[in-house]
């Protein structure tokens, strides 16, 4: 598997990022019960346990970091899970999917962001995708080409055709917070890990902090 990659200015490709670091190590948020998420393939859409399992397959250490809970499918939504389970908001990162065409041909880049961000969809992923204009992707449409649940998206298991696209303040998160492909339980892994992921490219700038544009 390709290792993730370092931050570039518009997603151009550079040596590859270390996929762990030594003393690595995930800390538990919130009021849950944290495990072991290749280990509870029934937490995980089927897309993302291969994936994870393919992944810790290439650097061991994965299994221990990437860790999964349980949570109410009615609380998948980041704004009612980080008020009923405790968690810093600024720990949820949010993965949203992204489409525009070229050519008569569909370009598709799922964006991962940290939560207090938004995804500068109309010039760097419009950039990155290289069309003319892009948008937010269809829900149904997200859902029957990733294989995962509404609220539930997450970066890990995604079709191998879309890109993959992590804003570098990710890497700054100590612990990331992201979706399991389903809506009843999250994922939690060290966010410089999560910017190690096989195939996904860190952008410089692809959020921005909307205080910052009114």
């Amino acid at each position: 598997m390709r290792q993730g990659r370092r931050a570039t200015r518009h997603g151009r490709r550079a040596a590859p990022h270390p996929c762990i670091i030594p003393g690595m190590r995930t800390t538990p948020l919130g009021d849950l019960e944290w495990q072991r998420a290749i280990d509870h393939p029934e937490l995980l859409a089927p897309s993302t346990h291969a994936a994870l399992v393919a992944w810790a397959r290439d650097a061991p250490a994965v299994a221990d970091l990437v860790l999964v809970s349980a949570s109410d499918p009615g609380l998948a939504d980041t704004a009612a899970y980080v008020a009923a389970y405790r968690v810093p908001i600024e720990a949820s990162v949010n993965c949203v999917v992204i489409s525009g065409t070229r050519d008569g041909q569909e370009r598709i880049a799922a964006a991962c962001i940290r939560a207090d961000t938004r995804a500068d969809v109309n010039r760097v992923m419009r950039r990155l995708l290289d069309v003319r204009k892009c948008s937010f992707m269809p829900v149904d449409a997200a859902v029957a080409g990733s294989g995962m649940a509404f609220g539930g998206i997450t970066p890990i298991g995604l079709p191998s055709d879309w890109r993959v696209h992590l804003d570098a303040r990710v890497a700054r998160v100590p612990t990331a917070l992201i979706g399991s492909g389903i809506r009843g339980s999250k994922l939690l892994l060290p966010g410089e890990l999560l910017c190690a992921l096989p195939g996904a490219t860190l952008v410089e700038g692809l959020a921005y902090d909307p205080a910052d544009r009114g």
